[in-house]
């Protein structure tokens, strides 16, 4: 996003739309929306959306490329995503490191094969999608329950796709967390063998405690305190960078969301305290 004063986001959700319009100027720096949510939408959800524009910076985050499938990257939401993004000045982009679609789209967002194959086809089609687009994109990593095939480990798989699309990567703390419970490695080492001039955006949410080696990425609690821990480690290695509070539904009062949204910026303010 390189923009230093833009450090706490919300995702800008419909289900929030009316407390939304009411929010305070300067309670958050940001939203966040999923573009293919609001393509074409007029009426006033459409009038909303550009008030609300009026009044924040607005950074979107995509649900529907599927950078990760076989079927051909769908031009036509590409150049409508890039409409979108040049209307509301949109300066950072981000989609997910996974697929979800095949013939038809299948409403989840599933894990690529970690192998060299893989790198290759996802990153030529991330390239793809920053020429088509006209900026350079972000990918994200996801959380996944199984895996198709690995050759290699998910941090060095997401390494390569890095160099090979030479895109930037949106690290989603709530993700790595999730993922180093189920799949027992250390959030931390994860986080310290990521490239720290890739990172440039980051995502926090809550997830469900199924097990004490099962969690569920969910959006729909409040951040927990383990995700804020490694959060704070994510700040003092990479810095402050952008920070969504992403929560899909479940919706507390505004006021419980800018709270957390509040812990964003205070563990911003103790990284740079740290890093003084």
């Amino acid at each position: 996003m390189n923009n230093p004063h833009l450090r706490t986001g919300l995702g800008l959700r419909r289900g929030l739309l009316a407390e939304l319009l009411t929010m305070p100027q300067g309670a958050v720096d940001f939203l966040e929306c999923a573009p293919e949510n609001w393509i074409g939408v007029g009426g006033s959800h459409g009038r909303s959306l550009a008030q609300l524009a009026e009044r924040f910076a607005i950074s979107c985050h995509g649900l529907s490329l599927s950078l990760g499938g076989i079927a051909p990257l769908d031009r036509t939401l590409l150049t409508s995503t890039r409409q979108f993004l040049d209307r509301f000045e949109v300066r950072h982009y981000s989609e997910h490191l996974s697929y979800c679609s095949d013939d038809g789209h299948l409403y989840d967002l599933l894990p690529i094969p970690f192998t060299d194959e893989a790198v290759r086809h996802v990153a030529a089609r991330i390239r793809q999608a920053q020429e088509q687009l006209g900026r350079r994109i972000a990918v994200e990593n996801i959380s996944y329950y199984a895996a198709p095939y690995q050759a290699m480990s998910e941090l060095a798989f997401i390494r390569a796709v890095l160099d090979e699309a030479d895109c930037d990567l949106l690290l989603d703390i709530n993700n790595v967390y999730v993922n180093a419970c189920n799949h027992r490695y250390d959030p931390v080492d994860f986080l310290h063998g990521l490239p720290r001039e890739r990172v440039t955006a980051m995502h926090v949410a809550g997830h469900y405690d199924e097990a004490p080696d099962l969690k569920v990425d969910t959006h729909g609690a409040p951040v927990k305190e383990p995700v804020w821990g490694l959060y704070a480690v994510a700040c003092e290695r990479f810095g402050v960078q952008p920070t969504v509070l992403e929560r899909d539904f479940n919706y507390p009062p505004l006021a419980e969301l800018l709270a957390e949204t509040a812990r964003i910026a205070m563990a911003q303010q103790a990284s740079v305290r740290c890093a003084a």
